[in-house]
């Protein structure tokens, strides 16, 4: 009886973390999330709860941050005590891209990414982990895409246009992002989660 070819067991290939892109957007696709925009006039307790609840499940295990972005969060964040998003943006790793930032930084749980951003979030994508989130840093969200760094959206779509701006996706931008979810506050923002077509 001619025997059997012994089956060699597959080699283990650990699971890439993903990056999800989080960002307010007008009707028109102009990125804006800055301290006293119009975007704010659209968030609410319903907002941060839905926020909350996306982050917690898997959208957000840790948040890599331009140095700008990484400071008005701090200013606008730390002292809304009792928010659900503040906890949880709280409780997150912050990664923050910075040349000129120096450690300890202020924002609890947060680390100081040295050298090139995107080789830097390149090294963060290929660790073990939980999944990664960037918040706004509209000029990094341009960079990772070009990269092929990034594997979903989740955007909440205020309803006003902007006219001009820095858009989230570009005039060269490609692909068919497939949406995953999505709900409608009562004051009109569309919460959408995206995932990139590969």
């Amino acid at each position: 009886m001619q025997k059997k070819p012994l089956r060699r067991p597959r080699p283990h290939v650990a699971r890439m973390r993903k990056i999800t892109v989080i960002n307010w957007v007008s009707r028109d696709g102009v990125m804006e999330l800055r301290e006293g925009s119009a975007a704010y006039d659209y968030s609410d307790e319903v907002v941060g709860r839905a926020m909350a609840e996306r982050m917690a499940g898997g959208e957000g295990g840790g948040l890599p941050l331009g140095r700008r972005t990484y400071e008005m969060l701090h200013r606008a964040w730390t002292p809304r005590t009792g928010n659900p998003d503040t906890e949880v943006r709280n409780r997150r790793q912050k990664y923050v891209v910075s040349a000129t930032l120096r450690e300890p930084l202020r924002w609890v749980n947060s680390t100081r990414l040295a050298g090139d951003p995107a080789e830097s979030v390149a090294r963060l994508k290929g660790e073990p982990g939980g999944d990664l989130a960037i918040l706004a840093s509209g000029q990094r969200i341009h960079a990772r895409s070009r990269h092929g760094l990034i594997d979903g959206h989740l955007l909440l779509i205020y309803p006003a246009v902007r006219g001009t701006g820095l858009r989230l996706f570009p005039g060269d931008s490609a692909g068919r992002p497939r949406l995953r979810d999505s709900a409608t506050t009562p004051r009109g923002v569309v919460i959408a989660t995206f995932e990139t077509a590969r």
